[in-house]
């Protein structure tokens, strides 16, 4: 770990208020907002996501898409700017023999492809699928723009029947075996290292599809290596835990709510594990 000397460069401005806007977040109990400044969302109409990858001109779109962003990022963990230090549990995912949501905290624009990189040769035919926000796909023009639309993404909606075709792709996706990987708790968090609330929807899915989730958390520490803005890139340990699944006596709303709890103490015991320290939140009440 880098100890980090009085001639260490300032963060950058943007950051410094993302860091801020986190802490103030924190103690007002809200941790389930964005604190970058995105702009608006645009609406995704039904007509302009084809989640299944149906249409021709979708599949050649995602074949190169995917190609240009692995070599991207493979490009990245080279340079050092993306680190994988460890992954821990594997077996955890090898023990999963069917479709799965996949669970993982999120921190920063790269962390997906830390959880892709742990599971890539054990994926066969089959992909790893991302749940993401809608502006993420509506918004984001040149190279980013293509990887939110075409690897393998699943764009949430704020238009009803958007979300009607979304909540079928999932279903079918997780039926035929596939691995999806969602966010539960909403919005990026830069560098946070605490898990934060989880919202109930991943787990809603899991139930309705009957397939397990399988609970990821990335632990970091600062490397030797300074960042364009300041901050010093950092080495990704990602612990893979055991699957969670739903409980055939339990209602689906039940299901769910015992399955986030589950999901949310094994990530607790991971942060605390690892940090040493016990989990606390900068609440007002506290």
């Amino acid at each position: 770990m880098n100890n980090q000397s009085q001639n260490q460069p300032k963060l950058s401005e943007d950051r410094i208020k993302v860091l801020k806007k986190i802490e103030e977040f924190e103690k007002n109990g809200i941790f389930d907002q964005d604190v970058e400044d995105d702009p608006p969302s645009k609406p995704l109409m039904p007509d302009q996501v084809d989640y299944l990858n149906e249409k021709l001109k979708n599949k050649i779109a995602t074949h190169f898409a995917n190609k240009m962003a692995k070599r991207y990022f493979d490009k990245e963990i080279k340079k050092g700017n993306l680190i994988i230090k460890d992954i821990i549990g594997l077996e955890n995912y090898t023990a999963v023999k069917t479709g799965a949501i996949i669970t993982c905290n999120h921190f920063n624009p790269y962390d997906n492809y830390v959880v892709f990189k742990a599971i890539e040769k054990l994926l066969g035919k089959k992909r790893l699928y991302k749940i993401i926000r809608e502006g993420n796909y509506t918004n984001f023009p040149g190279f980013y723009g293509m990887i939110f639309r075409h690897c393998n993404t699943l764009p949430l909606s704020s238009n009803l029947e958007t979300m009607k075709k979304f909540l079928q792709a999932v279903d079918i996706l997780l039926k035929r075996g596939e691995k999806i990987l969602i966010y539960p708790e909403q919005g990026m968090w830069w560098n946070y290292k605490k898990p934060r609330p989880l919202k109930s929807g991943a787990f809603k899915f899991a139930v309705t599809s009957n397939v397990p989730v399988i609970p990821m958390f990335i632990t970091m520490q600062d490397s030797n290596k300074l960042a364009p803005d300041g901050s010093y890139y950092q080495e990704h340990t990602l612990h893979i835990l055991p699957a969670i699944y739903p409980d055939p006596n339990k209602s689906a709303k039940d299901n769910a709510k015992a399955m986030a709890q589950k999901n949310y103490d094994l990530w607790k015991k991971v942060y605390e594990e690892t940090y040493k320290i016990p989990l606390t939140y900068l609440t007002k009440e506290e």
